[in-house]
C-alpha cells in the first residue's frame, strides 16, 4: 500500500455493479495508473468483500466504506477497525450519507480507528455538522450536501458557500483536520473550484465508477490537483 497524501482524490465504489470483484480491481488499477501519471494521491473505497483483493494487487491507499466502533469479540455482522487494517486498508469512510451515524457513534468510531492507526474520513452534510465532527479529530471531513450526491451538479459550484463555510468552521475548531469536497464532482473544473474554496481534495463516486471511461475521468480530476 502507498502512503496517503494531500491533495487527495478518493473514489468511493459504493455497491455499484461496475465496481465489484474483478471490475473493482480493474478500476483500482486505473486509479493506480492515473496516480503514477499525475503524481497525485488517488485512493479507492471498494466494498468490504473486495478489500483484501485490491490491497494485495495495487499500490494505492485502500479505504473501507464503513467500520464499527468494536474490537475483538462477540460482534457478529460488525466490521472492526482491526479487520480492515488486517485486510490492507489505510483508512475508512465514516458516516457517509448512505450509512449515516449519530454524532456520538462517529466520535467513538473515530477513536477506535485512531487506536489501530487508521486514517478517518468522516462525511458531513452541513457546516454545523462539520464543526461538531472536527472536535473528534478525524483525519479529514468530506462536506457532501446529500441532495447533490449523484446529480452531476458540483457542490463547489452550486453551493460554494457550503464548502468555504465548512473549511472555515473546521479550521476554527482544529486546523489539522483536512476538508474534502464531495457531491456532484465530475470534471476537472469542479475540482479546481473546490481547491480554490479551501478544500484539499475531493470524494467522488458515480462520476468515475459509472463513466464510460473511468480512467479518463480520474486522470482529469487528478490533473486538476497538480500544482
Amino acid at each position: 500500500m502507498s502512503q496517503l497524501s494531500f491533495p487527495l482524490l478518493l473514489v468511493n465504489f459504493k455497491a455499484y455493479r461496475e465496481a465489484l470483484g474483478k471490475s473493482a480491481l480493474k478500476l483500482a488499477s486505473m486509479a493506480e495508473k492515473a496516480s503514477r501519471e499525475t503524481g497525485v494521491c488517488i485512493a479507492v473505497a471498494p466494498q468490504i468483500v473486495d478489500l483484501r483483493l485490491l490491497a494485495g494487487e495495487v499500490d494505492i491507499p485502500i479505504f473501507a466504506q464503513h467500520i464499527d466502533p468494536v474490537g475483538y469479540g462477540r460482534y457478529t455482522g460488525h466490521i472492526s477497525p482491526e479487520a480492515v487494517l488486517d485486510a490492507g486498508c489505510v483508512g475508512a469512510l465514516i458516516s457517509h450519507s448512505e450509512h449515516r451515524l449519530s454524532l456520538n457513534v462517529i466520535e467513538e468510531t473515530v477513536r477506535r480507528a485512531s487506536e489501530v492507526g487508521l486514517i478517518t474520513v468522516v462525511c458531513a452534510d452541513t457546516v454545523e455538522r462539520c464543526r461538531a465532527v472536527a472536535a473528534y479529530r478525524p483525519t479529514a471531513i468530506a462536506i457532501e450536501p446529500p441532495e447533490l450526491i449523484g446529480t452531476g451538479i458540483p457542490v463547489s459550484k452550486a453551493r460554494p458557500e457550503v464548502v468555504s463555510g465548512a473549511v472555515e468552521a473546521v479550521r476554527g475548531v482544529n486546523p489539522s483536520v483536512r476538508v474534502l469536497c464531495g457531491a456532484g464532482i465530475t470534471q476537472g473544473v469542479d475540482v479546481e473550484a473546490a481547491l480554490r474554496l479551501g478544500a484539499e481534495g475531493v470524494l467522488v463516486a458515480s462520476g468515475v465508477v459509472k463513466s464510460p471511461d473511468p480512467y479518463r475521468v480520474m486522470l482529469e480530476l487528478a490533473s486538476a490537483m497538480k500544482p
